[in-house]
């Protein structure tokens, strides 16, 4: 991640961030010094593969509370309060009607970082989203993927 490339986040992503970022500093961490203690008990460190796993885990904790300081630096809220709900934006859940398989669709759209398709949750960087973003209820628009298709957005509201 760029130094200063913002990273959009709901308020709930901004939330489960610093959740995970307390329960890295608070309990991984802790865990970590204490399995390197143990296992630089037990003598000779050349040879010692609970060391090195314990040395790698750490760098992964460590590594990884950097990158959530960096997002929560660099985080701007998608604000949902005094939105037009007439336009696709992100933050928002947005129904959609794909025209080529006659499938009703229902996706939030969210910054990359919070990502989760398999709980209705897209990247505003991905192609669909990217097709609907700026548009309103009842428009067709195509989505430029290897294939393209259409799809219908049928419906605009908050992400909750």
């Amino acid at each position: 991640m760029a130094e200063h490339e913002k990273v959009l986040l709901t308020k709930s992503g901004i939330e489960k961030l610093r959740q995970e970022r307390d329960n890295l500093v608070n309990v991984e961490r802790p865990k970590v010094i204490e399995a390197l203690q143990a296992a630089r008990a037990q003598g000779d460190l050349s040879e010692n593969a609970e060391y090195d796993s314990a040395r790698e885990r750490q760098a992964e904790v460590e590594a990884r509370i950097k990158e959530i300081d960096a997002m929560l630096q660099n985080a701007e809220v998608i604000d949902e309060e005094g939105v037009d709900l007439r336009i696709v934006k992100p933050g928002m859940r947005v129904q959609m009607h794909d025209l080529a398989d006659d499938v009703d669709y229902l996706y939030t759209i969210v910054g990359s970082f919070e990502t989760n398709p398999d709980d209705g949750k897209i990247s505003n960087e991905c192609p669909l989203a990217k097709a609907v973003i700026g548009h309103a209820v009842g428009e067709t628009v195509t989505v430029m993927v290897e294939e393209p298709y259409q799809v219908q957005i049928t419906n605009i509201q908050l992400a909750e």
